[in-house]
């Protein structure tokens, strides 16, 4: 179903950004992502990371879902997947939101400064894809939390009833 791939690319998403977003604090790179929005700040660019965290998982989920149910296949293509962002964002769409020319970053040298960022994105999408695949196949066993599951509560009435007829 379409939307339990959303909904759990979108939680594979916030898991891998929330990885990612710390190391971009510890690497002083949130107020740019800010800047991106008009705030150059830490906290807005941490916020505007976890909503495009969200949206690129929900997306993964979409796309590549279907391929994503075993644990290996799901790493290597959030890894893959993590590293197309890294082409497609810092590379080419964070310079043009920043007012930058298109390409700007599009050489050996500006890539090789960017190396940290291509770490960043790939552990972002290998977080996305195992958190994805394990999501996916609780789903697929059909575990539930004990409060969605309406029969534990009826396993209980008939046990406290016996032992009420017993005392009698």
């Amino acid at each position: 179903m379409n939307r339990n791939k959303i909904i759990h690319g979108v939680i594979g998403g916030l898991a891998g950004g929330l990885i990612f977003g710390i190391m971009m604090g510890t690497m002083g790179m949130l107020p740019m992502v800010g800047k991106m929005v008009g705030y150059p700040s830490a906290t807005v660019g941490f916020v505007v990371h976890m909503i495009n965290s969200a949206i690129i998982g929900a997306a993964f989920g979409l796309v590549l879902g279907r391929f994503a149910s075993q644990f290996g296949a799901s790493a290597g293509l959030g890894l893959a997947y993590g590293s197309l962002w890294w082409l497609l964002g810092p590379l080419t769409l964070m310079p043009l939101f920043l007012g930058m020319d298109f390409g700007v970053n599009w050489s050996v040298a500006a890539a090789l400064k960017m190396l940290p960022s291509l770490l960043g994105h790939a552990i972002y999408g290998v977080v996305l894809g195992v958190v994805y695949s394990m999501l996916g196949s609780r789903a697929a066993v059909g575990v539930t939390a004990p409060a969605e599951r309406p029969s534990a509560a009826r396993e209980m009435q008939p046990q406290v009833a016996l032992r009420t007829e017993s005392r009698r």
